[in-house]
């Protein structure tokens, strides 16, 4: 009932008779037994133009809708590892694995496929030395020097530090090292410097972002590819490297290399959107098949639509660093943004990062979970 000194009494009164009429006419359906939909049919029920939770749902089918397959969830408990989800489709910290032990295969096989699964995984407690972070990554492939950054002692660590002298700017959201003609598999990084307080970072799940875009912007991409290069390290030829130093680079590191703006997942054929603002150079985008080259101005619009589906908090999670706590996060399947509110306080994260023998490409033909991809091909792990 409308109370009598409601100063809206009139138009609360109508409110509540229009709410009573709505309900009466949909009361039969709220009480109908629950049916496990198609894919199909759960599809329609999404606007185009927000499909977030979708994605994430069709995200979260791919594993039965759970966290993990069932599989890896048994050959955890043999080992005794527990697992402690952050986010519905990315995040997971792992319990009860010492990484300054030497690990087993079976221990090894069960933190990459939970990478593979999960796209980025933590550790807590586990305050490794700098040749103990080597050894680790070294578990899953050759690892990476990173050629701008001032050399370390071990030439693959690369410390990245802010402090009262150098507030934080790694705060967009990015994958890493798309100037690569091969970029890294992954990155391990421990946070040396803990500040007072702040400096999380969130993470983003890209095959989620891939399956919530509109059908239209889907299609779109399926043939479009960027160029990207590192020039935001040489600087510019004002304040930047010297002329020689920065050709003679560019003689030794291929300078402008194209990927795809969709990428299959090597290991499990899912294709996510793969992209970095940074390095891709907005003006570059063309089709791979007829050769044409995008309009410059729908090119831009294009780049700033995809890079902000990674801001949705569906698809993220955010991990907060304590002493001890490792991160070790799959390029080829999600974005990552270092949270920059911690200024004047130190902040040091030393990071290693695992090579890829893998090009960046896109066959839809290996994405078997591809709602768009009525293919029975099934894909092969090469783990």
């Amino acid at each position: 009932m409308a109370e009598a000194n409601d100063p809206n009494l009139a138009y609360n009164q109508v409110a509540i008779n229009v709410a009573n009429s709505i309900f009466k006419m949909t009361e039969h359906q709220r009480d109908l037994p629950y049916a496990k939909k198609t894919k199909s049919e759960v599809t329609k029920l999404f606007h185009q133009g927000n499909k977030m939770g979708l994605g994430v749902y069709l995200e979260n089918e791919r594993l039965g809708g759970n966290f993990v397959s069932p599989e890896l969830e048994f050959r955890a408990k043999k080992l005794n590892v527990e697992f402690e989800h952050l986010g519905t489709t990315i995040g997971t910290v792992i319990h009860n694995i010492n990484l300054k032990q030497k690990l087993s295969k079976e221990q090894v096989e069960v933190i990459r496929e939970t990478l593979v699964q999960r796209k980025v995984i933590f550790f807590r407690n586990q305050i490794l030395t700098e040749d103990e972070q080597v050894n680790f990554g070294r578990y899953f492939g050759t690892l990476d020097a990173f050629p701008f950054a001032p050399p370390a002692k071990n030439p693959y660590l690369y410390h990245i530090r802010h402090g009262h002298n150098r507030p934080g700017n790694i705060n967009l959201w990015h994958t890493d090292v798309t100037w690569m003609e091969k970029p890294s598999l992954g990155s391990i990084a421990q946070c040396i410097d803990i500040p007072r307080w702040g400096g999380d970072t969130c993470f983003s799940d890209s095959h989620a972002v891939y399956l919530g875009l509109p059908n239209e912007i889907q299609a779109k991409l399926k043939d479009i590819h960027g160029i990207n290069d590192y020039r935001n390290f040489l600087g510019g030829k004002k304040d930047g490297l010297p002329e020689k130093l920065r050709e003679s680079i560019k003689a030794q590191i291929p300078f402008g290399v194209s990927h795809p703006l969709l990428r299959t997942h090597d290991e499990n054929g899912k294709t996510a959107l793969y992209l970095h603002t940074g390095f891709l150079r907005h003006d570059s985008l063309y089709n791979a098949k007829t050769g044409e080259k995008m309009d410059v101005n729908e090119a831009k619009r294009l780049i700033r639509f995809l890079a902000k589906q990674f801001e949705r908090p569906e698809y993220q999670c955010r991990f907060q660093w304590k002493q001890g706590s490792i991160a070790f996060w799959d390029n080829r399947a999600c974005q990552h943004y270092a949270t920059s509110d911690y200024f004047p306080y130190k902040r040091t994260l030393r990071r290693i990062t695992v090579s890829s023998s893998v090009r960046p490409y896109y066959n839809p033909l290996e994405d078997i979970y591809d709602p768009n991809n009525n293919n029975n091909h099934e894909h092969k792990s090469k783990m």
